[in-house]
């Protein structure tokens, strides 16, 4: 069998951003729509998005929060209530403004002037408001709290640069709605919320994050606080993967979110809202990605195991078919990750080598190939995604007994996902520093000629205001950004790297998406 040394023609470290673009087109995941920053979800790139809405929507229900659906159009006067909120929107809005169309007299078509909608409808850029709206119906007692929903659905915000999967004018989303007799038992809800994302992305995403709090400037648009879990891509960049925010009674008070509490006076309800969004997928890519296209870990891949069945085009294929299926049944009673293994039997025309590169392309955890030899000797020739290559230079394939493959896969699978966590939890540690001290030094180490920086974790004295801005403003000119606080970082004992204060806590500052 010779090499093909890569599966892709970039390779990442030549030019990561391009390399991403090739690994989502070569894997088959997505392709541009026509419509300025809207993709077409393909089916192997919503495979694993179903897998990760189902795993999630597993831990979302065991929580005790119930799906429902609202609106994708909001009216306008819903968002101007919460003004700090409308404001945080208000360049990403897609507004309504006509319900008909009619022709301009010259082959195309304009808006109806008779047709006019009496107040513009907002399409969904998040559902805060129209959620609220429901909440002061639904609320009218403290015993009909706490309210605990959530829903999945696409929202649009017109995003002026766009990249597939990381920042879209549209994408898929999960958004849960929660709310509370009072401020413990919302904080309790942001904190749930933030580490079901936390154990979601280590556990089922091989995706190992820093959980933590936004600093005042990155908070969500009306949040009293913002927590968010934050990952570091191979290119050493932060992807911000999930946020969970407190919103107080400021959100309640604008909806007129009231209800009767327990001594018989009126109370607003204290709000919560939590989300993740397509964008983990992109985080999936450019942590798992290597230089062969994506490798997709096990507990996410729509197929772990793809068989592939060397055909001939002639009667020996029959034979060698059924072999193959009584492998794909015998893999298929089999568990892993909590699951019976999801396996497919790839019999279109075609070469098997050809497919081969396909499926690595795709990042198939494991690939295994039958030919007419392996059926007769009842071995397989067995491929792992995550080591793909020999020190020979060529595919390592392993050839295991049929009945041994079965025995195996579920533990082998397993092994990957951990594989796959343990790597990019290394590599992350990796490229954290933590002795920076002054302004200069930071500077100084992100002007250095290294192409993936990571990460600095800093000591600061937790500036609000026109102070924080300034210090924002600071880090723009080396374009970076605060993170966020991690709630496992050691405690301050220095002075702040940007005012000479005595230090209150440690917070992070990367580049990000």
């Amino acid at each position: 069998m010779s090499a093909i040394r890569h599966a892709l023609t970039i390779k990442r470290e030549d030019d990561f951003a391009q390399w991403y673009q090739e690994v989502i087109s070569a894997a088959d995941m997505a392709e541009e729509s026509g419509v300025r920053g809207c993709m077409v979800i393909k089916p192997w790139g919503y495979g694993i998005w179903e897998r990760m809405q189902r795993l999630l929507d597993d831990r979302i229900k065991a929580a005790g929060v119930q799906n429902a659906y609202f609106p994708l159009f909001i009216p306008l006067g819903n968002f101007v209530r919460e003004a700090a909120h409308v404001e945080g929107f208000a360049k990403e809005m897609a507004v309504v403004t006509h319900h008909r169309l009619i022709a301009d007299g010259k082959g195309g078509l304009i808006p109806d002037p008779e047709a006019k909608l009496e107040e513009p409808l907002v399409v969904r850029p998040t559902s805060e408001t129209i959620i609220g709206d429901a909440m002061s119906r639904w609320v009218q007692s403290w015993r009909d709290l706490p309210l605990l929903l959530n829903q999945w659905a696409n929202v649009v915000r017109w995003e002026m640069r766009t990249r597939m999967f990381l920042r879209t004018s549209e994408f898929l989303w999960q958004e849960g709605h929660t709310a509370h007799e009072n401020r413990e038992d919302a904080k309790r809800e942001t904190m749930r919320a933030l580490e079901m994302y936390r154990e979601f992305a280590e556990q089922q995403l091989a995706l190992p994050v820093i959980a933590g709090e936004k600093p005042e400037n990155e908070r969500f648009p009306g949040a009293v606080e913002t927590w968010s879990i934050e990952a570091m891509m191979q290119d050493g960049k932060a992807l911000q993967a999930g946020t969970s925010h407190y919103l107080g009674t400021s959100f309640a008070d604008a909806a007129n979110i009231r209800f009767q509490d327990r001594e018989g006076g009126q109370q607003l309800a204290h709000t919560t809202s939590w989300g993740v969004s397509t964008r983990m997928i992109g985080g999936v890519i450019m942590t798992h990605g290597d230089d062969d296209g994506l490798r997709v870990p096990p507990a996410i891949a729509p197929f772990q195991v793809v068989i592939l069945p060397m055909l001939r085009d002639n009667e020996g294929d029959a034979a060698l078919l059924d072999y193959c299926d009584a492998l794909r049944a015998s893999i298929a009673t089999q568990n892993a990750l909590d699951e019976k293994v999801r396996v497919l039997l790839d019999s279109r025309p075609g070469k098997a080598a050809a497919k081969r590169w396909d499926w690595v392309r795709k990042g198939a955890p494991v690939i295994i190939e039958v030919g007419p030899r392996d059926m007769d000797a009842e071995t397989v020739s067995l491929l792992r995604r995550d080591a793909l290559w020999g020190p020979d230079g060529k595919p390592a394939f392993q050839s295991p007994s049929r009945d041994a493959v079965g025995q195996a896969i579920g533990g082998l699978l397993e092994e990957i996902q951990q594989g796959l966590l343990a790597e990019a939890t290394e590599r992350r540690e990796a490229n954290i520093v933590r002795d920076v001290e002054s302004f200069d030094a930071l500077a100084a180490y992100f002007a250095e000629d290294r192409k993936y920086p990571g990460w600095v974790e800093v000591q600061w004295s937790k500036p609000t205001g026109e102070a924080l801005d300034k210090v924002v403003e600071r880090l723009k000119t080396l374009k970076l950004t605060f993170r966020n606080v991690p709630l496992d970082a050691a405690p301050a004992n220095g002075k702040c790297l940007f005012t000479g204060e005595s230090a209150v806590e440690r917070i992070y500052v990367a580049r990000s998406y």
